[in-house]
């Protein structure tokens, strides 16, 4: 297992884990999201688990000047689940940027709460007004 940084050349292998992923993911590989998630990727900060050439898994974040680090996408190829590969992942981050503190936006709750992590406050969407 390798985690390295994400660069163009991941690209590819990249989508076709999301496309393998099924529906839950449309909005990220569909017509509608490939272009806009490609550019969400070129101002982020990715990791990428391979296990030799296939992507397993990977974590999206962004830094924000200092004041932490945001986790917006954690996903590990439902073949490989169970084997600490999303662990991995962020620990890679921590590690990374342990001077900084490191925030989830999550829906998926319980996975965060097993690794140990604490809940801070809430996130709300607001509405046009």
């Amino acid at each position: 297992m390798e985690i390295k940084r994400y660069s163009e050349a991941d690209e590819t292998l990249l989508f076709e884990m999301l496309i393998d992923e099924g529906d839950d993911w449309l909005d990220y590989h569909g017509p509608a999201g490939r272009g806009k998630y490609i550019k969400a990727l070129e101002s982020s900060i990715t990791y990428i688990a391979y296990d030799d050439i296939l992507v397993c898994g990977y974590v999206r974040c962004r830094e924000d000047d200092g004041f932490g680090v945001y986790i917006y996408d954690l996903l590990v190829r439902k073949t490989y689940r169970g084997k600490q590969i999303g662990k991995m992942l962020m620990e890679q981050v921590l590690e990374d940027f342990s001077n900084q503190p490191v925030y989830v936006m999550s829906d998926v709750d319980p996975y965060y709460e097993k690794l140990g992590y604490n809940r801070v406050g809430s996130i709300f969407e607001a509405g046009k007004m």
